[in-house]
């Protein structure tokens, strides 16, 4: 992919979570009235620890959704005239926060009452979305690491087709979901090992990194991705202000540190 390729990707990505935030703020006119009369008595995200609030829900989708845009401006202004590889699968993964909009789905369902079918559809997309951000958080690890930069068409194609398989034979029962304004899905076991898996897999790509670039700065990009990916979590399954709070700060540091080290090291190069 060229330099001009991967910035009209970063424009594209601006443009589509400005639709995003005007979406969240759109509805929440009609979704946060309703919010005291949701059932209280649903099923709760695992660990959780403090009393459930609908409110810190809705801030936390926001968040998500406010931090896409934010990062995908940062991202586009400090690496438009600067060559880095890896730079485009952290921009998919920023970007799959945008997504979290689609949560607002069940708070809509609850007013409009449309069919479930349109639930089990967003929230298969929202589940493909998610992968694909944690699976391009690692293809960004592997290239750092030495994949072959020039097979960029190939690797999302992979990426894509490994977010599929994961997500296409998942059942989700759309008549129960959680206080997170996530529905129940199974194999949630089997999703957090996968996601685990990526994680310290993605963590390890960079330490290697480091050794085989003979780069210290590498380290500090694994140490952000762990910040990263434990924000991502919080922010995502959170049903309380733990989510908004203690997520999007995890979160955006640990982005910080990943993007203003890969500048660090490309700046030189």
């Amino acid at each position: 992919m060229t330099l001009s390729e991967r910035n009209t990707f970063f424009k594209a990505g601006i443009a589509f979570c400005a639709v995003c935030i005007l979406f969240v703020t759109a509805v929440s006119f009609f979704v946060i009235p309703v919010y005291p009369e949701m059932d209280q008595n649903v099923r709760r995200p695992a660990f959780a620890l403090l009393s459930s609030d609908y409110f810190a829900v809705h801030s936390s989708i926001a968040l998500s959704v406010l931090f896409s845009l934010a990062g995908i401006i940062l991202i586009f202004c400090f690496f438009e005239r600067t060559s880095v590889p890896e730079i485009l699968y952290v921009a998919a993964f920023i970007l799959s926060f945008a997504f979290e909009a689609l949560r607002l789905i069940l708070p809509l369902h609850f007013i409009m009452n449309f069919p479930s079918f349109y639930l089990l559809m967003a929230f298969k997309f929202l589940l493909f979305i998610r992968f694909f951000g944690i699976f391009s958080l690692f293809a960004a690890g592997l290239c750092a690491a030495g994949l072959e930069v020039q097979k960029t068409r190939n690797v999302i194609f992979v990426i894509v087709i490994a977010a599929l398989v994961v997500t296409m034979g998942v059942p989700v029962d759309v008549l129960n979901w959680e206080t997170s304004l996530n529905m129940v899905n199974g194999y949630s076991s089997i999703f957090r090992m996968i996601e685990l898996t990526a994680f310290i897999t993605t963590m390890i790509s960079f330490f290697v990194a480091a050794k085989i670039r003979g780069s210290g700065e590498y380290t500090y990009i694994a140490i952000g991705v762990m910040f990263a990916l434990a924000g991502r979590s919080i922010l995502i399954n959170a049903d309380n202000w733990t989510g908004p709070v203690s997520g999007i700060l995890l979160l955006s540091v640990g982005t910080w540190f990943l993007c203003s080290k890969l500048h660090k090291i490309h700046l030189w190069l």
